[in-house]
């Protein structure tokens, strides 16, 4: 059982003996290695945890963007725009928590490297793409890349900046991830119009590949090797505790409802919904989903109680702080990122903007973002969490509101509600993405701070998908079904962005 940290959480006793001694490095041990960092090589460290995941999440908002031109000049038909976008989610929602168990085992910074190097890959083959099926195969891949980059971002902050030694170093870094993935999305969103506007949608990709090419160089020299375990990667040791402690049925469990889950969300958001849901196929697959989750939490209660490995040990979910940050993690990230898709929609359909106008209207956004994180970074050590969380939320719970009931045909101009409305949007998820991280990594053992970020970021994903599939149904079920067309009524489906704002607003905000 690892050693208690001092002045922090311990671990926790009930936790399998296999899992908390995943890490042959000890908190002192930690503190010797990492506490001599030069300010530039830290500077640089939190420059590439930052940066890695956060172009992920750039990609996704250059996507939602550009799929208009890119449907029309890869020939995408209706029944399949929305797959590119969802294939992102459903490839790195299913697969977060096994990647970031891998990654206590492999080692962080080996795992989040990988993760780079097929984000990188799966950009520039997003680019040269000349399919539908090309497309959403690499998104499927880029799912893959981000399953590897978050957690191994994660796990290698809390290595490199401990709690006990650097808490403010800790504090900024976590902060700058935060950050990185909200302003991310908010800059993929800005820049995707005025690519598709200008050069072209494939120099997004172009663009953002040769970016991720050149961070990940600097992580080639930035992060310590010394985060990683001391045996070779493909050591017979490695492999062995690769198989044995991890849980790999509850990884299967899980990642299989949340596949079956994430598709039928897709589904149910299709333009082709009320038809594809008459299929028998789809409400068992639909029931196959929820069954397997409570299936899941058993299987890893019975492991526990055997003292095996179990994915998520079944007590974290006893610490109401704990439960509480997962709960509000997956609202609020599914408020966020529904908000801007169907602010993207309402911009180029109702308001008939052009992607590169849309782009524009977006940048309050990652600004916003940006300086969400600087302060946060600067104040954390003397925020109250409990009143700052809260804030946070309720301000940006302001921004779907607006855009509900200022938005109409013809307006409103952009300084008379929409900037509003953007720059507050994403300033309750920065927030929350930072002292989420803090809380997570602070309450699993050392040899599982990847796994927490795992964790974490599988609800965010899965907050994401919920809340995007979930407000774009109460929008089509509003607007009546409206298919498109030349003669749609624009007030009708106006009214159901309205009502897709306010569901927002109430569960998510």
């Amino acid at each position: 059982m690892a050693s208690p940290t001092p002045g922090g959480p311990s671990a926790d006793p009930t936790l399998p003996t296999t899992l908390s001694t995943l890490s042959t490095l000890t908190v002192e041990e930690t503190e010797d290695q990492f506490s001599s960092l030069s300010r530039g090589r830290t500077w640089a460290i939190i420059a590439c945890i930052t940066c890695i995941p956060g172009i992920g999440n750039l990609l996704a908002g250059l996507l939602t963007v550009c799929i208009p031109v890119i449907s029309t000049e890869l020939h995408i038909p209706p029944a399949l725009q929305l797959w590119p976008t969802a294939a992102f989610a459903l490839a790195c929602g299913c697969t977060l928590l096994l990647c970031g168990a891998a990654a206590d085992v492999l080692g962080c910074r080996r795992v989040c490297l990988l993760g780079g190097l097929f984000q990188t890959a799966s950009a520039l083959g997003s680019g040269l793409a000349a399919s539908s099926t090309q497309l959403i195969t690499l998104r499927v891949m880029a799912g893959l890349a981000a399953s590897l980059c978050l957690p191994g971002a994660v796990g290698v902050s809390a290595r490199v900046f401990p709690a006990t030694t650097n808490p403010r170093r800790r504090s900024i870094a976590f902060a700058a991830m935060g950050g990185g993935q909200a302003v991310g999305f908010g800059l993929g969103l800005a820049l995707g119009g005025v690519f598709a506007d200008t050069i072209g949608w494939c120099w997004g990709f172009y663009t953002t590949a040769i970016l991720n090419a050149a961070v990940l160089a600097l992580a080639l020299w930035a992060l310590p090797p010394a985060v990683d375990p001391s045996s070779p990667l493909l050591s017979r040791s490695t492999l062995s505790r690769l198989v044995t402690t991890i849980d790999w049925l509850g990884a299967l469990l899980i990642g299989v409802s949340l596949a079956l889950l994430s598709y039928e969300l897709a589904i149910a958001t299709s333009p082709t919904a009320a038809l594809q849901m008459r299929n028998p196929l789809n409400p068992i697959l639909l029931c196959v989903s929820l069954a397997l989750l409570p299936t899941s939490a058993l299987w890893m209660r019975r492991q526990t109680r055997l003292n095996r490995p179990a994915l998520i040990p079944p007590t974290l979910w006893s610490h109401p702080p704990f439960t509480a940050v997962c709960i509000t993690v997956f609202l609020v990230w599914g408020s966020l990122n529904a908000s801007e898709q169907l602010a993207a929609l309402y911009l180029q359909d109702i308001r008939h903007k052009s992607p590169l106008t849309t782009s524009l209207y977006f940048l309050p956004a990652p600004i916003g973002g940006l300086l969400m994180s600087i302060a946060t970074g600067a104040f954390l050590p003397r925020l109250r969490a409990s009143l700052a969380v809260p804030a946070a939320c309720l301000v940006s719970g302001i921004a779907p509101l607006l855009f509900a009931t200022l938005c109409t045909v013809t307006g409103p101009g952009y300084w008379a509600g929409i900037f509003q409305a953007m720059a507050l949007n994403p300033l309750g998820a920065d927030l929350m993405y930072t002292i989420a991280n803090l809380l997570m990594t602070a309450a699993f053992p050392v040899g599982m701070q990847a796994l927490a970020g795992g964790v974490f970021n599988m609800l965010a994903q899965v907050g994401k998908s919920f809340g995007i599939a979930s407000s774009a149904l109460v929008a089509r079920q509003v607007t009546g079904g409206i298919d498109g067309g030349m003669d749609m009524d624009m007030e009708a489906v106006l009214k159901g962005y309205r009502a897709g704002w306010c569901f927002e607003n109430t569960p998510f905000g």
